[in-house]
């Protein structure tokens, strides 16, 4: 296994008045703008392409992976909505001494970088959304993908999820010297892009490492996940305000490319990046475009009369 370097600083930070905690990972600067990334589902806070993090150290940004609930130094905890999450988040912010940042929401990411959006739009300068979910419920819902399983199977996961979550994670904490080939596994029975990426060494290495510092709770937070985004929200997406720049590829074969085009027109400041060819995984090769185009919207907004 290619060797992978440690975050520069990793710990978690207390929210709930101290009942709960939030992990993260930092890389890059630790004086420079801040970019928070926002894991997929299941995912957790070293979810961050190596590209990303040697970009973030040559242009001085300040890259910040987060756990969410449930999965890596995170306390395991189910919120009522997605709008539940940016209080969590902006208390960790706080905690780590930055005010205005831009937020990257990777697949069952994008929900919650959305909402931090909707919820602080003083502090988000742009928000990144790669392959993002769309609502399943309400005015704003969408059919088809992934997440159509995931309504359906939805009421079941809200009374199993917790003990099947403990059998899995259990499961994958024997089988820690079987990650390599079952990721290999999966790379050949995924769409092309995606099994393309997943032989490079440099990402194998990023999924085989965030998966296996995942946590001993690291399956219980997926099926947390399908339980709210199978609800409202708790906002609308037409009332993001904040510049949002959205990236999907039209062979996705888990959220589809007409998810990318609805969530765009229904958001007022936002552009759709389509990605020629590209799958759901191998968005991930796109992390320095992404980055550099926030910074680029984040500049234009500073620089406006």
């Amino acid at each position: 296994m290619m060797r992978i370097d440690r975050p520069k600083i990793e710990g978690s930070v207390a929210v709930d008045n101290g009942r709960r905690r939030i992990g993260f990972a930092e890389y890059g600067s630790a004086h420079g703008r801040a970019v928070v990334w926002l894991h997929g589902t299941p995912g957790a806070r070293r979810q961050i392409p190596l590209e990303a993090r040697a970009f973030a150290a040559e242009h001085g940004i300040r890259l910040i992976g987060l756990d969410r609930p449930g999965v890596g130094s995170s306390t395991a905890h189910r919120y009522d909505s997605v709008a539940d999450f940016p209080s969590d988040l902006t208390v960790v912010l706080d905690a780590l001494g930055i005010e205005r940042f831009a937020v990257v929401g990777v697949s069952g990411g994008g929900p919650y970088a959305l909402a931090t959006s909707h919820a602080h739009p003083g502090r988000v300068a742009v928000a990144g959304i790669v392959g993002g979910v769309a609502p399943t419920t309400g005015p704003e819902a969408i059919a088809g993908g992934a997440m159509r399983l995931g309504s359906l199977a939805a009421p079941i996961v809200q009374v199993a999820g917790v003990p099947l979550g403990k059998i899995l994670s259990s499961a994958l904490g024997v089988a820690r010297p079987i990650a390599p080939p079952a990721i290999s596994l999966y790379g050949r029975l995924s769409p092309r892009a995606d099994r393309e990426l997943l032989a490079r060494p440099e990402f194998r290495a990023m999924f085989l490492d965030d998966l296996l510092h995942g946590g001993s709770r690291r399956m219980e937070a997926p099926f947390a996940d399908i339980v709210i985004f199978a609800r409202d929200w708790g906002f609308r997406v037409a009332d993001v305000t904040t510049p949002t720049r959205w990236w999907h590829g039209d062979r996705d074969h888990i959220i589809p490319y007409a998810h990318g085009e609805h969530m765009v027109s229904l958001l007022s400041d936002s552009k759709l990046f389509r990605l020629s060819g590209e799958s759901h995984l191998s968005t991930f090769g796109m992390s320095t475009a992404i980055l550099a185009e926030l910074l680029s919207v984040w500049d234009q907004a500073d620089s406006a009369p």
